[in-house]
């Protein structure tokens, strides 16, 4: 059985530190990361789908952490086909991905940044989550043996967010490729009522890890601002519905990384607390009944 590691998509988000779940004396840099990671083991780092990473930061990051802690890095928008802003990129260079100069530099850069991390055993994953508009095809297939090349040993997720790569015969497809490439493949959990829904599926590509992200049930997803597509404060009825497929994949991967992305207010930590409490409450049941589970 896997570790299972519980947290959330962002410990630096606005709306969290303004929430008061930071308390006082702890609303700095340091003093925000030190008081997450005493009470998750892991953080997903989005930032770094804005801007590359810097090795300073990771360095620090890892520093303020203890051992066991892991950082799960979005891949930078460049890498996954999303626009990315010309301010951001290195050396003023255009964001044109066509260009094997420009594309070699971003990467050359992104894997400099994550470096520090590496090199202290505190990269959980690197994240490709890419954008609605790629669709399984032969072009995708190459972009993804590309990544695939270009991240080689390297722990690497992927979220597919067009809902036709696990819908059907196209996901024993998709799950194939993934394994091929060595990518752990993302589950999700989000509303299921819309066109762009996808399916909460849970397949297993990678022995080495699993990821499950819930993104809420918003009804806004895909469409509204930022706070209406992440409005959602999960109850124990939904969290709960997960725990027999968060165990069935713990028993298969060496870790399993569940990630709240409902990330409105304290929203996501909320979730991630209690989903500890119940994956806790759950191992301690199985152990009573004699049969051996996981720790959350």
């Amino acid at each position: 059985m896997g570790d299972i590691l519980v947290g959330t998509c962002s410990w630096t988000d606005r709306a969290l530190v303004g929430s008061g779940w930071y308390p006082v004396g702890r609303r700095d840099a340091e003093g925000r990361l030190r008081h997450y990671a005493e009470r998750f083991p892991v953080v997903e780092v989005d930032s770094t789908y804005y801007a590359l990473p810097g090795e300073r930061n990771s360095a620090l990051w890892a520093e303020r952490t203890p051992d066991g802690f892991v950082f799960d890095m979005k891949a930078f928008s460049l890498l996954t086909g999303h626009p990315t802003r010309p301010a951001l990129m290195p050396r003023g260079w255009p964001a044109d991905a066509r260009d094997p100069r420009i594309l070699d530099e971003v990467w050359a850069r992104f894997t400099a940044g994550i470096a520090p991390l590496r090199r202290a055993g505190r990269l959980g994953a690197v994240l490709f989550q890419f954008p609605p508009w790629f669709r399984p095809g032969a072009r995708a297939e190459t972009f993804l043996e590309q990544t695939a090349r270009r991240t080689r040993g390297w722990p690497v997720s992927v979220e597919f967010r067009h809902p036709a790569w696990w819908r059907g015969e196209q996901a024993d497809v998709t799950r194939a490729l993934l394994t091929r490439h060595g990518m752990a493949a993302v589950a999700v959990d989000m509303a299921q009522t819309l066109p762009a829904s996808v399916p909460p599926v849970a397949p297993v590509t990678s022995p080495g890890l699993s990821v499950v992200r819930f993104h809420g049930r918003s009804a806004h997803w895909g469409t509204g601002s930022k706070e209406e597509r992440f409005r959602h404060c999960y109850d124990e009825d939904e969290l709960c519905e997960w725990l027999p497929r968060l165990e069935a994949l713990a028993a298969r991967v060496d870790a399993l990384h569940v990630l709240f992305n409902n990330c409105c207010g304290d929203a996501a930590v909320r979730a991630a607390e209690a989903m500890t409490r119940l994956l806790g409450r759950t191992a301690k049941e199985a152990q009573g009944s004699g049969t051996g589970t996981g720790t959350a």
